[in-house]
């Protein structure tokens, strides 16, 4: 499925949220990251995500998209890491 996961979360925690979102997602820009992810690979995302964040203060939002729900994605300004990543 398709993962589009964005977070807003408080600065002493930030490089933990990003270094798990990298291991499973392509950084697309500040909080923001995108890629193809197995059920069972987004439910560890979210474990590990669990374990950093929290849940009083943090914010993580993750849409999912099965198919071709989502058609594209326009970009204005410099890429990510992964800027031809098309959702």
């Amino acid at each position: 499925m398709r993962v589009l996961l964005v977070y807003d979360v408080d600065e002493k925690r930030l490089p933990a949220v990003h270094k798990v979102c990298r291991r499973y997602l392509y950084w697309v820009q500040n909080s923001v990251f995108e890629g193809e992810l197995t059920r069972g690979r987004l439910n560890r995302l979210i474990e590990e995500l669990e374990r950093v964040i929290d849940k009083e203060y943090d914010s993580v939002v993750i849409y999912t998209f099965k198919g071709s729900a989502f058609l594209g994605r326009l970009q204005y300004g410099p890429a990510g890491d992964e800027g031809d990543f098309i959702l």
